[in-house]
């Protein structure tokens, strides 16, 4: 099993000047200790939970490309963005141009959105939840037809209508870059993953939530007709060893995922000041990890 940041907090105490050097930072220890995926979060405002609307939030998409400029190797994604935050063939455009630049790199992270203050706050649209899902599965398919070379043409949906679906330069990856959802709603989002996804991404407590989770998904993928081998499967971790840094109790805590086939354990520093973290904690955890059976 591998291990990924999320970096989601920039509340540098140096202020805004000091986040793009922090950044970078972030972006060089994560490098250096091994870790296999890189992410921010997509969002308007900063999270209730996550220190509040007032607090500093980075746009997702230029954070990434700056990443992408101060790193070689690591993955590079949004986990995730919300479906209603951009029109789907811009979206798709925003996702190729960092593959580009990034080497073939980036992975698509999207999911169905939920945070409506922010909507409601900047004047973006945020409608009912069933059509959110409706859009979402659109956005997956304008998505695919503007990463084929060979599908240019218009797209007629319920929700989006697009005369031509071009995407030039085309991405580095191949066939596309990655496609993450994320989400464990049991009907809609991991049916959308047995379909359309390469990987997936789960936030579960316990190995039974996981291996239950796991199992409908390999559900949906034998209704589909889908080899459920071929998802990557990811998990975010959120125990206490995160906060605290105790390297031992996160392995103790995720020793119990191992077995179920999970490739990346996703961690995300509750600080503004991550490099010194990622060091400190993630850095030990990386080989120790890959380590365990």
């Amino acid at each position: 099993m591998r291990v990924g940041v999320h970096i989601n907090r920039f509340n540098h105490p140096g202020g805004p000047a000091a986040v793009g050097p922090e950044l970078a930072a972030a972006g060089a220890a994560a490098e250096a200790a091994g870790v296999s995926w890189l992410s921010v979060m997509d969002h308007y405002f900063q999270m209730e939970f996550n220190g509040g609307a007032e607090d500093a939030m980075l746009e997702a998409y230029t954070t990434l490309g700056f990443l992408a400029g101060h790193t070689s190797t690591v993955r590079l994604g949004a986990l995730v963005t919300g479906v209603t935050y951009r029109n789907p063939g811009l979206l798709a455009k925003i996702a190729t141009t960092l593959d580009v630049l990034s080497g073939g790199r980036a992975t698509l992270g999207i999911g169905a959105a939920w945070y409506d203050r922010e909507h409601h706050g900047l004047g973006v649209p945020y409608p009912p939840v069933a059509e959110r899902f409706e859009r979402l599965e659109e956005t997956l398919r304008i998505c695919l037809q503007m990463w084929d070379p060979e599908a240019n043409g218009p797209f007629e949906g319920k929700h989006y209508r697009l005369a031509e679906t071009l995407c030039v330069p085309a991405p580095v990856s191949s066939p596309h870059p990655e496609i993450m959802i994320g989400g464990g709603g049991e009907k809609k989002t991991l049916r959308l993953v047995a379909q359309y996804a390469d990987a997936c991404n789960l936030i579960v407590s316990t190995p039974d939530e996981l291996r239950h989770k796991l199992d409908v998904l390999r559900g949906h993928c034998d209704r589909l007709g889908r080899d459920y081998d071929r998802i990557r499967r990811t998990i975010v971790h959120t125990g206490e060893s995160v906060t605290t840094g105790d390297t031992d109790a996160f392995l103790r805590e995720v020793a119990g995922f191992t077995k179920l086939g999970i490739d990346t354990v996703i961690v995300g520093p509750r600080t503004g000041e991550p490099a010194e973290w990622i060091e400190r904690f993630v850095a030990p955890a990386v080989p120790r990890l890959a380590e365990l059976d």
